[in-house]
């Protein structure tokens, strides 16, 4: 169930979201908050301004918990997210032994986006988080941030186009 403070950070990740696009990469944005609800690391997406296709936010977020948290403090731990998790960064989650999972727009919606705004699908299975990773706690989409982060999605194939 989502509550009004996983609304708040997941606008977080659409703020973060949007500066990654500024920045001229996609626009995915997470934060990685503790059990009393201080944010511990926030990233944006930076696979194109770092040259590193691995630099996912959520990546990073589990990266960074596995080397600085505690396992339990890993599994009590919130990952919130402007979108679903992708395989890669589903299955650094789960072998991280990261706790929950919030996220503000799906790998279905995006797929559906994409299509829309004519972009062939990627050379990876947008598999949803539940395909990679069956034992983590899983909330979202959250419906009325869909409208939000579809805007960034479309401005970003806005740039591509533009040569941006």
């Amino acid at each position: 169930m989502i509550t009004p403070t996983d609304k708040t950070f997941l606008n977080r990740c659409i703020q973060l979201a949007r500066e990654a696009l500024e920045a001229g990469d996609d626009p995915f944005g997470s934060i990685l908050v503790d059990a009393n609800g201080t944010i511990l690391q926030e990233h944006r997406n930076r696979i194109h301004t770092e040259s590193n296709v691995s630099l996912h936010p959520e990546f990073t977020l589990a990266i960074w918990a596995e080397k600085k948290l505690s396992p339990a403090d890993r599994a009590s731990a919130t990952v919130y997210t402007s979108g679903e998790h992708c395989p890669m960064c589903a299955a650094a989650h789960a072998y991280a032994g990261l706790g929950r999972i919030v996220y503000a727009s799906s790998s279905e919606q995006l797929k559906g986006w994409m299509g829309e705004l004519g972009v062939s699908e990627g050379p990876v299975a947008g598999l949803g988080i539940k395909d990679v990773a069956p034992g983590v706690s899983v909330d979202g989409p959250v419906e009325e941030l869909g409208e939000v982060v579809f805007e960034l999605h479309r401005l970003r194939q806005e740039k591509i186009r533009d040569g941006k």
